[in-house]
């Protein structure tokens, strides 16, 4: 799963809460905060993390394949089965742990072409190649 991947699921996965967040009137300190850029050091951390695991391995092939599952059905205007594998995608990542979260929220927030994007995004393949095995 490329960095483009994983920031296109995220980005469908959002769509159902900003809209619900443009519909309600909070208050500014209800705002939600926006997750911090993340480094190379936060992506190192959650490939050492996931592939050192066996199981955490195996939900990040499996998030992989749904993210797939999501670009397909986000082609055929599927919003239901969009929402649907999204909700189960963010259930699974939540597995991997707090720090595979927070940067898949950051890099959600950062532009992928970015110098920082491309390069957090070409240490991310070291796991895509896990799940080629």
């Amino acid at each position: 799963m490329t960095l483009k991947s994983i920031v296109a699921i995220l980005a469908i996965a959002a769509l159902p809460v900003c809209a619900q967040a443009q519909q309600q009137k909070a208050a500014p300190k209800d705002a939600p905060k926006a997750a911090p850029k993340p480094t190379k050091a936060d992506a190192q951390k959650v490939i050492k993390i996931v592939s050192s695991d066996k199981a955490k391995t195996q939900i990040y092939c499996d998030i992989a394949k749904l993210g797939e599952a999501i670009e397909q059905a986000d082609q055929k205007k599927d919003t239901k089965k969009v929402e649907e594998l999204a909700q189960k995608a963010d259930e699974m990542g939540a597995k991997l742990g707090p720090e595979y979260v927070a940067l898949i929220d950051g890099l959600q927030e950062m532009d992928q072409n970015s110098k920082d994007g491309q390069e957090i995004g070409t240490m991310l393949e070291a796991l895509d190649k896990l799940c080629a095995k």
